[in-house]
């Protein structure tokens, strides 16, 4: 698949997921708006169930990463090449912003409207880290021990719990921490918070691949232990 209709596919699918997060936030807000709780179980379980389809519909042309954290590690473990990287990245900010703006137009609100919601902490600095570390081991142990076929409803079941299990409720994406910066809603970030989720985000990218280098070596490590 040539890079033009693979990047156009990154800038859908970010778009897609975008419109996923930030609508069913609305909707969860306008729907529960006394349960804050039940809001983000609604906003979680959307999350989980339209991302798998998202990977699905793009994993063959692409390769759904909807992610800059996951195209950067591609391209160092997996051999993906940097153009892909340089040109997958800015379609997948462009898309998360575009999928919010698509958002907001759904539920009547203003196209773009800048998050007020400062999120930032130490722990869901700490929680972004750990998010990202385990989304990048999902990912990637799954793919390096050839379980692809699992991966679209691993990484939406991992989404959706880490809602809960992490205080950021688990962004784990710059694309989308930038694009949900243009939703003053449920499921935004202001301006001032995002740059440290996304620097927390590289942090755990960067264990996340450590880790799968180190649980996956190459394949000469793996014949030189299984010989002695």
């Amino acid at each position: 698949m040539n890079l033009t209709r693979r990047t156009v596919a990154e800038f859908l699918g970010s778009a897609g997921l975008a419109a996923v997060v930030i609508g069913s936030g609305i909707a969860a807000q306008r729907l529960s708006p006394s349960d804050v709780g039940l809001q983000l179980f609604e906003n979680a379980i959307a999350t989980a169930l339209g991302l798998p389809v998202l990977i699905l519909m793009f994993m063959t042309i692409s390769g759904s990463h909807f992610n800059p954290v996951v195209s950067l590690v591609d391209v160092i473990i997996g051999g993906r090449h940097w153009s892909d990287a340089a040109a997958y990245v800015p379609a997948q900010i462009a898309g998360c912003i575009s999928g919010a703006m698509l958002a907001n137009t759904m539920f009547s609100d203003p196209a773009i409207s800048i998050s007020t919601t400062d999120r930032i902490t130490a722990a869901t600095f700490v929680s972004e880290v750990v998010a990202t570390a385990g989304l990048i081991m999902v990912i990637f142990l799954l793919a390096r021990t050839d379980r692809q076929a699992v991966i679209p409803w691993a990484v939406g079941a991992y989404i959706g719990a880490a809602y809960f299990f992490t205080s950021s409720t688990s962004f784990a994406n710059p694309a989308i921490t930038i694009g949900r910066i243009f939703s003053d809603t449920f499921a935004g970030i202001a301006p001032a918070s995002a740059p440290w989720y996304i620097g927390a985000q590289l942090i755990g990218a960067a264990v996340g691949l450590i880790l799968v280098a180190w649980f996956t070596p190459r394949p000469t490590e793996v014949q030189q232990v299984a010989t002695g």
